[in-house]
């Protein structure tokens, strides 16, 4: 074979192997309310960060709480659904010990029912330091998750400045199976999860905190407007192009209205997680096969997921949190689908981190899961966020009574039924 041969068959090589990312011109869809000049998406959360003197400073929480009625009445009445509402706290027990957390469980649950009563969600952020040692702190974070509905909080297992903590990722992996023993059908797992290099600012839960002056941010559901700015495309870059343009112009008016809304609330705008998380009638699988033109998790999948996250990278709006993909298995039928099939695992999900935005999320494991494997996860995720130097964090899922394979069910308005995975 002579040289401009060889060179033509690697191109040829090349142009196959992308060929499935446009495998025919993408059909146009209709995102949800993007009829008669809507925006096409929902905003999932408006989220104040607050800071307080203590968890009994309902001064601090009824000022955010009453900044959040007006937010969202605003954001409602330009024609935008929001879906939550949500404060996010300095992390005030991260540096605490063992007695003064014992000490807090009846405010914080006094908090819970404040929360409640509003139906608003309440993130306290890390709630151990990171290379803390405390033997009673899985016990205490499971009575936390049993006793309170609307409180969130993590345990930090890496940050830039010391890297990956052992103890945390320790730590993480035992509270996920006292937590799953103590709630019923493991939901409290749900509102806590191992964060890695997230900083705070991020407006979605489990892993928000704060940090400085008052502030506002944005979470989005978004994924049928991502198959809307993909359609019709015959390439792969006219179909990043073309996302490009549709989300910018479907975001700028909204990071307009937030800013002026922050600015009369003399609140600090943190900016939008472009992150377009899904769920049940908005499904990021059903986004990412229209693009591959394959099942997700087959070749390309992985691809596909980098494409899409390229776009929300580059996006000419203030953004925050994570702002890359999220493929949360029991929030998102289509990907609760494909696992129920065979056609991804637990290392996947890994691999597909390591170009997503969010790590390991909503993941259904046996329940009977040893707090050591949990971690061994949990260490793996920590090390590619530092690697990559981009947030990522673990909501491990431990089902009661379920064993690889076998399908769990939930009655839950956010969560869908899909196949128990290895943990491994």
């Amino acid at each position: 074979m002579s040289d401009l041969s060889r060179r033509d068959f690697v191109a040829m090589l090349a142009a196959a192997a992308w060929t499935p990312l446009v495998p025919r011109r993408l059909p146009k869809v209709t995102a949800v309310g993007s009829q008669g000049g809507a925006p096409g998406f929902r905003v999932r959360t408006i989220t104040a960060g607050t800071n307080l003197q203590s968890f009994a400073d309902t001064r601090a929480l009824d000022a955010a709480l009453a900044t959040l009625k007006r937010a969202k009445q605003a954001v409602t009445d330009a024609g935008y659904e929001v879906q939550t509402v949500r404060i996010a706290t300095q992390p005030l027990l991260e540096d605490a010990g063992g007695r003064a957390r014992a000490g807090a469980l009846a405010a914080l649950q006094a908090l819970d029912r404040a929360m409640v009563a509003e139906s608003a969600l309440l993130s306290i952020g890390p709630v151990l330091a990171p290379d803390g040692d405390d033997p009673e702190f899985a016990a205490w974070a499971a009575e936390l998750a049993r006793t309170t509905r609307n409180v969130s909080f993590t345990v930090r297992v890496a940050s830039p400045e010391r890297g990956t903590s052992p103890r945390g990722v320790t730590a993480a992996g035992d509270a996920m199976v006292a937590i799953a023993r103590a709630t019923p059908g493991g939901i409290g797992n749900f509102r806590f999860a191992a964060a890695a290099n997230v900083p705070a600012g991020t407006p979605f839960f489990p892993v928000a905190y704060h940090s400085g002056s008052d502030a506002m941010a944005i979470g989005l559901e978004s994924p049928p407007l991502l198959s809307v700015g993909l359609a019709g495309a015959n390439t792969l870059e006219e179909a990043k192009r073309q996302l490009t343009e549709l989300l910018e112009s479907r975001l700028g008016p909204l990071e307009r209205l937030v800013r002026d809304i922050a600015r009369r609330e003399r609140r600090g705008y943190t900016g939008i997680d472009v992150s377009p998380a899904p769920g049940k009638d908005a499904s990021i699988g059903a986004t990412i096969e229209a693009l591959t033109g394959v099942p997700f998790g087959a070749p390309s999948t992985l691809a596909g997921c980098a494409a899409i996250t390229d776009v929300l990278k580059s996006l000419r709006v203030k953004t925050c949190g994570y702002s890359g993909l999220m493929l949360p298995v029991l929030e998102d039928p289509v990907l609760a689908r494909r696992a129920s099939e065979g056609r991804y695992g637990v290392r996947d999900l890994l691999l597909y981190s390591s170009v997503c935005g969010t790590g390991l999320d909503v993941v259904p494991l046996p329940g009977d899961s040893r707090a050591d494997r949990l971690a061994a996860l949990i260490a793996d995720v920590a090390a590619l966020s530092t690697k990559l130097r981009k947030p990522l964090s673990a909501r491990l899922f431990l089902v009661p009574d379920k064993e690889p394979g076998e399908i769990a069910h939930f009655n839950d308005p956010y969560l869908t039924d899909s196949v128990v995975l290895k943990a491994e």
